[in-house]
């Protein structure tokens, strides 16, 4: 029997059946947010959690409506709901039907930043001001509930910005045979296939040729390394034949190694990459070129600068290795025209050879008002920092052998900005999930795909990352700074010649190593800083580069969040990344 047929109560008394209690919107708003279940007929009211705090106080106001609708008194204890809580909920409701009824704006054209919420789309027509703070994608990435967002900037263009002209120049640029470079070297870059410079090129090239120390800064994969050996070996060309220095031979060849030009890098990755195209430029001219890495014995080193008279012209080396020399009294730099440290981020900001590079340096004479090579009535040493970033310590280590104020800076407008060319995607995950999507990316693309370069931020990182593409049967090969030279030796030269597609790696891979055959670069740890995400990107769209290529950005951490807002920002705004102008710009200190 149902209350509106009559409840019997006693003996056999029937009474009449309880109208039911009207309840207000706003009430019925709140019993649901209180998770409490109404009847149809609004008499029966009980709540869904038991335990819910504030059910006995709506129970409690249903009551006194149902009383007064009987003409009963209300009871004295009650419990009213605030007028805040009211308010708050008819706010919520207001706002919950305006999203209802809010339709998503497409914004026309083709994009810049490509979402997976339309309305965090950017077109390309449009940039976001200098002091206005965009609506970001990655605003929200710290809470757990943004796993598996993502947000990618499309490529604007199809060229690398370091092969594009000036409006003021005509056709496609000039060419090398109009830069007044030596016939040799003009001899030199017909056998390899080049006949026009890029961008940084014809910046420093003139420049350099006048015998001025410079800081060189262009984008990655702008050709530096062209920049400085052209108008550096053609100055060893123009130069008059000097009196051979007399040193002691070993049978018919010199006990110490008495170059001309050194060039100072990281790696010995680099130094072999860097040796090669040194050489294919010396060979016509008849300059030798050596080059000297460490990991082995002292024999090794000495074998390394072994060259018949007159001995190498050129030699590059890393700075352990150097100093390794120095000391051993295999190498003396009195003869030295020129000094070059690439990479110059990498050599000063890396404390393993900071030390190494600063007693090379002493060892050369580039301090203010020491002779020259030629003696006391000729220039002094010219140096060469070249970098596609910069550390903010760089003038006051050079300040303590050179003078600085000499210096002129040679920069590219590419400088330290989000490559145009190549498309960047960044994903929100955790990190147990990263594993599943680098092997759907792996899986997924063809054979003909080009390589693939996926970085780690540790050694470890990359050794277990190797053990899983073992057990997934992907063939790879793995390059870290913790291997021993002889592991090292070839590793990098086998993916460049295509035996291997895939390299797992560190950093150790991602500074001035020439990477034309990759088209796919994944993070598999996001870069600890922007420098480090610069060179990592850097290693697709290079000059020479078939396709422009593509990065993806596994996003973790909330430090990782921290820089992806930040390159989100840059990119959104068409900036160059914060925090790297101060260390080109800066005015260095005066050598004291």
């Amino acid at each position: 029997m149902t209350r509106s047929q009559g409840t019997s109560c006693g003996a056999g008394a029937v009474l009449a059946p309880m109208p039911a209690p009207e309840l207000h919107p706003h009430a019925l708003t709140f019993l649901s947010r209180c998770r409490l279940c109404v009847s149809p007929c609004g008499d029966a009211i009980r709540p869904r959690r038991r335990s819910h705090v504030l059910s006995a106080m709506v129970l409690r106001s249903v009551a006194v409506s149902a009383a007064r609708a009987v003409g009963a008194e209300p009871p004295d204890n009650v419990v009213r709901i605030p007028w805040a809580l009211r308010m708050r909920l008819q706010r919520g409701e207001r706002g919950r039907q305006r999203g209802q009824r809010r339709t998503v704006e497409v914004r026309p054209g083709k994009l810049l930043l490509r979402s997976r919420r339309p309305e965090l789309n950017q077109p390309r027509w449009q940039t976001v001001g200098r002091w206005e703070r965009p609506r970001l994608v990655s605003a929200g990435w710290k809470h757990r509930k943004a796993r598996g967002d993502y947000f990618q900037l499309e490529a604007v263009q199809e060229a690398a910005p370091a092969l594009l002209v000036s409006q003021p120049q005509s056709g496609q640029g000039p060419l090398f045979a109009d830069m007044g470079l030596r016939p040799a070297l003009l001899t030199a870059l017909h056998d390899l296939s080049m006949s026009r410079p890029t961008a940084v090129q014809r910046i420093a090239i003139p420049a350099l040729r006048r015998g001025r120390s410079a800081v060189c800064a262009a984008e990655t994969g702008s050709g530096k390394t062209l920049a400085y050996l052209l108008p550096l070996i053609d100055r060893l060309l123009s130069r008059p034949v000097a009196p051979e220095p007399e040193l002691p031979l070993v049978g018919s060849w010199p006990r110490q190694a008495s170059p001309l030009g050194l060039v100072v890098l990281p790696s010995r990755e680099l130094v072999a990459q860097v040796g090669a195209v040194a050489e294919a430029l010396c060979r016509p001219a008849g300059l030798m070129v050596r080059g000297v890495t460490g990991g082995g014995a002292a024999g090794g080193l000495r074998r390394q600068l072994r060259a018949p008279p007159p001995g190498a012209a050129v030699l590059l080396g890393t700075p352990g290795a150097l100093r390794t020399a120095l000391r051993r009294r295999f190498l003396v730099l009195g003869r030295l025209l020129w000094v070059v440290l690439d990479e110059a981020d990498t050599l000063i900001e890396d404390e393993s050879f900071a030390a190494p590079l600063e007693e090379v340096l002493a060892h050369a004479p580039l301090a203010a008002g020491a002779p020259g090579p030629g003696g006391p009535g000729e220039e002094r040493t010219q140096v060469v920092v070249v970098g596609a970033t910069f550390p903010a310590g760089l003038s006051q280590m050079l300040a303590r052998f050179v003078d600085v104020d000499c210096f002129v800076n040679l920069s590219t407008q590419s400088l330290h900005r989000l490559p145009s060319h190549v498309q960047q995607k960044f994903v929100c995950l955790k990190g147990q999930d990263k594993l599943h999507e680098l092997l759907q990316l792996l899986k997924e693309r063809s054979a003909s795909s080009g390589a693939v370069l996926i970085f780690c931020n540790s050694a470890s990182t990359v050794n277990w990352l190797g053990y899983m593409l073992d057990d997934h049967k992907i063939k790879h090969l793995r390059l870290q700074g913790q291997m021993l030279a002889a592991a090292r030796a070839g590793i990098f030269a086998s993916f460049q010649k295509g035996d291997v597609s895939v390299l797992v790696c560190t950093d150790l891979a991602s500074r001035g190593l020439d990477t034309s055959s990759v088209q796919l670069v994944v993070n598999y740890d996001f870069p600890n800083t922007l420098q480090d995400y610069l060179h990592r990107v850097g290693r697709v769209g290079r000059v020479g580069s078939k396709m422009p290529g593509a990065v993806v950005s596994f996003v973790t951490h909330r430090w990782d969040v921290d820089l992806v807002r930040k390159i989100e920002t840059a990119a959104r705004k068409r900036a160059g990344l914060p925090g790297m102008d101060t260390s080109i710009n800066e005015s260095p200190p005066k050598a004291g």
